[in-house]
């Protein structure tokens, strides 16, 4: 395997002349994570991993640790069957969400991802709430979205609900998957390109392990029930980790979300809902936030049916949302801190 089938491109060959490591080292891809110690795919094949004590002690924030999709800065180390990681490459795209409760730290999900399954049952599961509030970091991700709707056979609406979808995302694609047969599985096929790599999101339940188990033509995967009164599946998945397809695409699987808060504070949300932020370009204010300020032509088309109003209530929750974490990065940005975390910190010999 070398490494443009790993997903190496010149974004990552530039970043490596610039950090220019010892020429005992070679760089890798994260496969796994497991507490203390990650699985990592180089030409020469998969080894254990782990972290070198400079980097751990240099490293401090979650999020520069390493992750699945990250590229990695490793040697060999002394017992020759497991390697030993210096460094983690910069990110070109990475998926991430708040960490579950009150704390205000980022959780990374995934890295280097071309494109985002955003994968939701069309069963009671089914929530376009819940896909609007993905695609939202999906677009600040770096990533291109791509929705799938599973269980189309438990739903005969299926048809219908995938128009409503196509029509609430006119620029992202939709298709209807069955996740057992494999029926709609080829319509995949040009977002999986060789040497690209792609996520698997969404909660308990909705099908990921089906799914990856027919892209992958096995059952790799365990699979489960989902309860019939509410359709929640139980965490099937446990772990993050980077599968290779058949076709030489690879996708990183993930445990179901069961809470999902928003991260970054880019323009993902205006993103999402761009018919919106179309309709306030022609409100009385420039500066009309969509209250109760006269000539507010976002309301007036919610009053009209023109917009509907889940969709603008969802709008309003994820720019409430969004100003709050905003206000809350800014807050702990201000305290002192006793060290400065690097972004990608990088240590070749320890000490």
């Amino acid at each position: 395997m070398n490494l443009v089938s790993l997903g190496w491109t010149p974004f990552f060959e530039s970043a490596w002349k610039e950090l220019n490591p010892p020429a005992d080292c070679l760089p890798g891809r994260v496969a796994v994570v497991h507490r203390d110690l990650c699985s990592v795919v180089t030409e020469k094949g998969e080894f254990d991993t782990r972290v070198s004590g400079k980097f751990r002690r240099a490293a401090g924030a979650k999020s520069t640790f390493p992750t699945v999709g990250d590229w990695a800065v490793v040697s060999f180390s002394e017992a020759k069957d497991q390697l030993k990681l210096h460094a983690l490459l910069p990110r070109f795209s990475r998926f991430s969400r708040k960490v579950p409760g009150d704390t205000t730290v980022e959780q990374i999900l995934a890295s280097n991802i071309d494109t985002a399954f955003l994968v939701t049952s069309l069963d009671m599961d089914f929530s376009p709430r819940r896909i609007e509030r993905y695609l939202t970091t999906v677009y600040d991700s770096g990533a291109k979205p791509v929705i799938l709707l599973t269980k189309p056979d438990l739903n005969p609406q299926a048809e219908t609900l995938k128009a409503e979808m196509e029509a609430a995302v006119p620029t992202v694609p939709v298709f209807l998957i069955n996740g057992l047969t494999g029926k709609g599985l080829k319509a995949l096929k040009p977002h999986l390109p060789k040497g690209k790599t792609a996520v698997l999101l969404g909660s308990s339940g909705v099908g990921k392990s089906a799914l990856l188990n027919c892209l992958l033509g096995d059952e790799y995967q365990d699979t489960g029930e989902v309860r019939e009164k509410d359709s929640k599946g139980r965490h099937i998945t446990t772990h993050r980790e980077m599968f290779l397809l058949p076709g030489g695409a690879w996708v990183i699987d993930n445990p179901g979300l069961r809470e999902f808060q928003l991260w970054d504070s880019g323009e993902g949300v205006e993103e999402v809902f761009d018919d919106i932020e179309a309709l306030a370009s022609d409100c009385k204010f420039r500066d009309c936030a969509h209250g109760t300020e006269p000539g507010c032509a976002v309301k007036k088309a919610v009053e009209k049916g023109t917009i509907d109003a889940a969709r603008w209530a969802s709008f309003e929750k994820l720019r409430k949302e969004r100003a709050f974490l905003e206000k809350r990065v800014r807050q702990k940005a201000a305290m002192p801190t006793k060290k400065k975390v690097k972004e990608h910190p990088s240590t070749f010999k320890d000490e």
